[in-house]
Order: structure tokens, then C-alpha cells, then sequence
């Protein structure tokens, strides 16, 4: 799976942010997907003590929920952390992951945020754009904006707005649990993407696609830990 985009990621923070708000631009935030019937899941974790990272994918049938395929990739995050521009550290380890993908999928559901971000920008409008292919933000923890508390049933939901501007959703995917903060990726509407989390998160209060992807993250480096992390 090749990217239908590139530009260099090794960028000063001031071109990074024009970058954002150049490709923030080409976002589409109407439903433009075809028949779902695989749907990936993407992870990215850091070492404790470290720069190393662990980026992790685990495509499944969008019905059975039924891992079609997993991988994992481990390198040094060599971006700065700076705010807003966190997915600079974190997509090249992703592009390099989707390279070694067999099957695409009709849907990806990021661990982070779509337009739910000062810019309109974040990783999963930033991946969907640079692959063309319909994208989700879906984050344990909210970025930026403000929110009334749901109701506590599942499938409830409230607006995530900065100002006046609906930029997500606070949706509650199980019964008195906390809720996950979804916002548009890419080529996709705010409403399918309530309704695809919920439709992939069935016993838990993560989307399956995001449990496997860190569970395989997890399995990989537990395995190759000596060969992927720096000596001390």
C-alpha cells in the first residue's frame, strides 16, 4: 500500500504547521466510502525510558470482526515532541507499516484524533489525505475542545465543539464507561464514523481494530525487546 502522497517529514515545526493547514484543505468530511468490508486498526506505542516506538496494524472483516492480518514495525521516533504536531513523530513508522500490507482496507480506524485538532489535522485527516482512503479519530483522551457529559448508555453521544464549531463526538461505546472522542478522518461523515466505532466496538469501551493492533504491538516487541531497544 503505497501513500498517493509524499513530502518530507524531517521538517522545521514552522513549514510543518503550513504543511498542516495546506493538506487540511483537501479533507473531506462527506461520506465518499465504498462497501466496507475490511477495516484496520492502528496503534502506536513508546518505550518507557525511550524514543523507541512501536507502530502496529491489525486489518479484520469489518463483519466477523476476524483479523485478516497484523504487523508491527519498531524504530526511534527522531521528530521532536512538539504540540499539534505529534503525528511528525509518529506516521513515518506508519507509512512503513502500511507498505507491508497484503490486503487494503476500506476503512482505518486511528488511535487519535481527525479535525479534532487546532489545524483540522491530526493523524487520521493526515493519513486518510496522504492515502486517499476513508479514515477515523478515535481517541481515549480529548485534544482540544469542550463538551457535555452523554448519557451514560451505550451508542449516546454529545458534540465536541471548539467555539461554535462541531469538530467530533463524545460518544459512550458501553454503559457507564468513558466515553472515546471520535472525529472525522477522512472521506467520511461524523455520524458513519459514531456509527462504524460502535458497530466494531462490542464488549469493550475501545474499538476492536484498536485493542488487536496494540495487543500485536505488545506480542512483537515482547518477542524482539533485545533487538529493538537501545542499551541503556
Amino acid at each position: 500500500m503505497l501513500p498517493a502522497i509524499r513530502h518530507a517529514w524531517d521538517i522545521p515545526p514552522s513549514e510543518a504547521i503550513d504543511l498542516q493547514i495546506k493538506l487540511s484543505k483537501q479533507v473531506v468530511k462527506k461520506d465518499r466510502l465504498g462497501v466496507v468490508n475490511r477495516i484496520a486498526g492502528i496503534d502506536v506505542a513508546y518505550h518507557k525510558n525511550n524514543d523507541t516506538l512501536i507502530a502496529s496494524i491489525a486489518i479484520v472483516d469489518a463483519h466477523s470482526l476476524e483479523t485478516i492480518e497484523s504487523h508491527a514495525w519498531a524504530g526511534m521516533a527522531s521528530y521532536p515532541y512538539v504540540p499539534g504536531l505529534f503525528l511528525f513523530r509518529e506516521l513515518p513508522s506508519i507509512v512503513r507499516l502500511l507498505s507491508t500490507i497484503t490486503h487494503r482496507p476500506d476503512l482505518i480506524i486511528c488511535d487519535g484524533q481527525g479535525i479534532a485538532h487546532p489545524r483540522r489535522f491530526g493523524l487520521a485527516s493526515h493519513l486518510g489525505v496522504l492515502y486517499d482512503i476513508p479514515t477515523i479519530g478515535c481517541g481515549k483522551s480529548r485534544f482540544i475542545g469542550e463538551y457535555a457529559p452523554p448519557l451514560n448508555e451505550r451508542g449516546c453521544h454529545s458534540g465536541l465543539f471548539d467555539g461554535d464549531e462541531l469538530i467530533g463526538a463524545v460518544l459512550r461505546t458501553q454503559e457507564n464507561v468513558k466515553p472515546v472522542f471520535v472525529s472525522i478522518g477522512h472521506r467520511i461523515s461524523l455520524e458513519t464514523a459514531c456509527h462504524w466505532v460502535l458497530n466494531v466496538t462490542r464488549n469493550y469501551r475501545l474499538p476492536e481494530t484498536t485493542r488487536l493492533a496494540d495487543r500485536h504491538g505488545k506480542q512483537f516487541y515482547e518477542q524482539n525487546k533485545y533487538a529493538i531497544t537501545p542499551p541503556n
